[in-house]
């Protein structure tokens, strides 16, 4: 009979499990109020997609810092200052209509450093508590709740005031510092032995390099295409996708946890790939066809579900060990963080190069980013996998023993 106390499904104890959700659920959606908030404020268009440009890359280089420091630094005591730092910056927030714009850069920078600094030991918090046959349902679990309650703060932050809506930021980050010292006062062993590793020895991995240029790619791949296919959808079918793709994502996270963690990461990753790089060679074959646009925004969507619950949150777990785990995360979630500011140095290149001609590039490097991953190891133990299998057949005889037993 199940429990929830241990939460066997899981395969941890359930205060492990509030620990990491703490964190990376709270994380998660107070970086996306945050924008919510900041959008708020009585600026153009250009001027917000320079602010989130200003976030991201403040988000990059303070992860990979918060990663250095975490060899120095006791976890606990990191993932304390950044929580207060977010807490912080989200108070600065309440005072958005007073500020100028050099003032709301300043603060576009510091909320990028509050979201970034602590990622990296938050999600090795994940890898050090989950055991590798049930780390992909663990993450996707937080990362589709987290997606879901976006759409509750997004339509509650449309009926507040952006003052208030910081409030709410500001008070949703506290709950988060007192969240994590409540648990982390009665959790064990949450702190592991630091293992001295530099970033040239994360890419010296022959797997984690086989993983991280597929992901690589494909946000590149996936970025550039975004850009072209913004004018030639046009604006009312553009705001169909940009509404739509999320919501099949969502349902697509969890779908890549449940069988990454029953097939393998390895086969989920090249389904994603293979499935995106289908729909473009359909929009390559009947690209004025609307039947062809709708199943792109499926299968991209579908896509980026599979890919975000491998790449951001199981695959660097499984391929690092405790103590050194944050460098690879740190390193393997910047595709993700940056993936709507790649194209902009490239405006002039996208507008130069046709359409049509753009789905049959997509389809080909798309083709080669596959090609890595046939010599990338699968993560999860071929032990596991039998294990399932076996389960499965197990419970078939079951259901046909069953069946034939009523006939009698």
């Amino acid at each position: 009979m199940f429990k929830w106390s241990s939460l066997e499904f899981l395969g941890m104890p359930r205060r492990d499990f509030l620990l990491v959700f703490n964190l990376l659920f709270n994380a998660f959606t107070w970086s996306y109020m945050a924008f919510m908030v900041l959008a708020g404020a009585p600026l153009g268009a250009s001027m917000l997609s320079a602010f989130d440009a200003v976030f991201r890359i403040s988000a990059v280089g303070a992860g990979l810092s918060g990663a250095l420091l975490s060899a120095k630094v006791k976890r606990s005591s990191l993932l304390y200052f950044w929580m207060i730092l977010g807490f912080f910056s989200s108070f600065l927030l309440t005072f958005i209509y007073a500020f100028s714009t050099t003032h709301l850069s300043l603060v576009s920078i510091l909320l990028g450093i509050s979201f970034g600094f602590g990622m990296p030991s938050s999600l090795a918090y994940l890898g050090d508590l989950t055991s590798v046959e049930h780390r992909g349902l663990v993450g996707s679990i937080i990362f589709l709740l987290a997606n879901l309650s976006t759409f509750i703060f997004a339509v509650l932050f449309l009926v507040l005031n952006p003052v208030i809506s910081a409030i709410v930021l500001t008070a949703w980050r506290g709950l988060s510092i007192i969240g994590f010292a409540m648990l982390k006062t009665k959790q064990e062993s949450v702190e592991v032995e630091k293992k001295p590793v530099s970033y040239i020895n994360v890419f010296r991995q022959r797997p984690f390099s086989l993983y991280l240029l597929p992901w690589v790619m494909f946000t590149l791949v996936d970025a550039f295409e975004k850009a072209l296919l913004q004018d030639f959808f046009g604006p009312e079918f553009h705001r169909f996708i940009i509404t739509t793709e999320p919501i099949i994502s969502v349902f697509f996270i969890f779908i890549g946890g449940l069988f990454g963690d029953r097939i393998g990461r390895k086969r989920i990753v090249i389904y994603g790939f293979v499935t995106l790089g289908i729909g473009y060679a359909i929009m390559g074959l009947a690209p004025t066809e609307r039947l062809a646009w709708y199943f792109y925004t499926f299968v991209d969507g579908a896509a980026w579900g599979l890919l975000l619950t491998m790449f951001l949150l199981t695959l660097w777990g499984d391929l690092s060990q405790p103590g050194t785990r944050e460098k690879y995360y740190a390193i393997g979630s910047i595709p993700f963080i940056v993936r709507s500011i790649i194209p902009l140095p490239f405006v002039a290149f996208i507008a130069s190069v046709p359409v049509d001609a753009s789905f049959s590039l997509a389809s080909f490097f798309l083709f080669l980013a596959v090609l890595p991953l046939i010599y990338a190891p699968e993560t999860l133990p071929e032990k596991n996998i039998e294990l399932r299998r076996v389960k499965g057949y197990i419970e078939q005889a079951k259901k046909v023993k069953e069946k034939y037993f009523k006939k009698k």
